[in-house]
């Protein structure tokens, strides 16, 4: 927006200059050339005088080499001709073939030996190299006996003029440069607070719900727009606020009369006989997935209760949790492989990468049935070297029984669960909530196929998180991955 505000001013400046320098100029230009045509003129008038003395009197010795030295100095031919257009004083040469490439000459002299003082000929445009013609006729009236010519080169006050543009443009640029120097550091300040609002909506969109903006400066329009936007943000945590507490507050609330229930329903136990025992499993099994469903929604509650993502090193991450994964695999005879390059920096979503990260493995050693769990990391360049845009796609795969393509869209739902895990432990809450944070944080999670099954029958399972890399600082150096 400051460069859009200073691409407005600037144009309309630079119009603003050149509408009011191009009659300058142009009024400049006419100067110029009518000082020209006037120091012609008064020479023309004065050689015309001495000319019809010089001629009346047939002594035309000191009007020859006057006219010769005015033909040296200014290298400008002036020439006494007759009525029949015969060079009868002056440098005969010279005018001869000025005269040649000036269409207009006949038409000014045949004026002026008609006792008339013409217009001068010529463009008057300093880029046109055309001569300026001035005829003065000698004698008055019927009593003309011929006329004075000069043919002048205007190149020397083309150059002039030139030269005055030059000036006139430099001088024009001195507004122009003063006002991008005032408007730069102008435009900051008018566009500060929308600067503040374009910051605060960014570490909202980031999960920050506690940002506001600052409605106490910036014009009266921004002030508004800033209250409104406060006041819409008050609303919108005041929601997830209850929201949340309602969840968690629920699901505490809901333990205890539960753990009750499930302990007087146990309590039955040695007074059953034939199918109330049959009954009894039924019921304590489903109390046992109510006491799942509770703890996953307090673990909901807790997740997305942290506000605001901000960037991680991959490999502190995976220092505080490969250990306890490989031990987890271990256990439940499993392989734990973790390829991840040192030195990754990403977003990290909100409730942490690492609890994502342990929801993910979680699903690889309960449900899929795998061998070998895979963690693997990779960057993904941005377009044109953008590394503002690269990312960072971290894989969780296996080897398992993996998930159908056509099952893998409903399986981002809340509290879906495959046919085949309805035996499971599991709510069908974590990659719905995981999905949830890695998307608020500006990533991606998605389903893919996974590792090769050892008998060939097929692929497994892969849980893939796609997040925007942190460029590093220039002065920082990776540290090597402690896995």
């Amino acid at each position: 927006m400051h460069r859009r505000l200073l691409f407005v001013l600037v144009p309309f400046a630079i119009l603003l200059v050149a509408a009011l320098g191009a009659p300058l100029s142009v009024t400049v230009a006419e100067q110029e050339m009518q000082q020209t045509y006037v120091d012609q003129l008064n020479d023309v008038g004065r050689f015309a005088s001495l000319a019809e003395t010089a001629l009346s009197t047939g002594r035309g010795e000191a009007l020859q080499q006057e006219l010769a030295r005015y033909h040296s100095l200014y290298g400008i031919p002036v020439a006494v001709i007759d009525t029949s257009g015969t060079v009868l004083l002056g440098p005969r040469g010279a005018y001869q073939e000025a005269a040649r490439t000036e269409p207009a000459l006949p038409r000014i002299v045949t004026a002026a030996l008609a006792g008339a003082r013409p217009e001068p000929s010529g463009d008057w445009a300093p880029w046109d190299d055309s001569a300026l013609v001035v005829a003065e006729p000698v004698g008055r009236d019927s009593e003309v006996v011929g006329a004075v010519v000069t043919i002048s080169d205007l190149s020397k006050t083309r150059h002039r003029i030139l030269a005055r543009w030059a000036w006139l443009a430099g001088l024009g640029l001195l507004p122009l440069i003063a006002l991008v120097a005032v408007a730069w550091p102008v435009s900051a300040w008018v566009l500060r607070p929308v600067r503040e609002l374009d910051a605060a909506s960014s570490r909202i969109s980031q999960g920050d719900l506690t940002i506001r903006a600052d409605a106490e400066a910036g014009p009266v329009e921004l002030r508004r727009l800033a209250e409104s936007f406060n006041t819409m943000m008050d609303a919108v945590e005041n929601a997830v606020q209850r929201q949340r507490a309602f969840v968690s507050d629920a699901s505490h609330q809901l333990r205890n009369p539960l753990t009750s229930l499930r302990l007087a329903v146990e309590s039955l136990d040695p007074h059953l006989r034939g199918d109330g025992r049959e009954m009894y499993e039924v019921a304590v099994d489903e109390l046992k997935a109510m006491q799942r469903l509770l703890n996953s929604l307090q673990a909901s509650a807790r997740m997305e209760s942290i506000r605001t993502t901000s960037p991680v090193d991959l490999d502190a991450v995976l220092a505080t949790r490969a250990d306890r994964w490989r031990a987890l695999t271990a256990t439940a005879g499993q392989t734990l492989t973790v390829d991840v390059p040192p030195g990754l920096r990403l977003l990290e979503p909100t409730g942490g990468l690492g609890s994502i990260l342990d929801e993910l493995i979680s699903n690889a050693l309960r449900l899929s049935g795998a061998g070998v769990v895979e963690v693997t990391a990779r960057i993904v360049p941005g377009g044109a070297g953008d590394a503002a845009e690269a990312g960072v796609v971290i894989a969780v795969r296996d080897d398992g029984q993996g998930i159908d393509a056509a099952e893998r869209a409903q399986a981002l739902r809340r509290f879906w669960r495959s046919p085949r895990h309805q035996n499971v432990p599991g709510t069908g809450l974590g990659l719905a909530i995981c999905a949830d944070l890695v998307g608020a944080a500006g990533g991606e999670l998605r389903l893919e196929d996974g590792l090769p099954r050892p008998d060939g029958s097929g692929y497994g399972f892969a849980a893939v998180v796609a997040l925007p890399a942190v460029p590093r600082a220039a002065s920082s150096s990776p540290t090597p991955s402690p896995v």
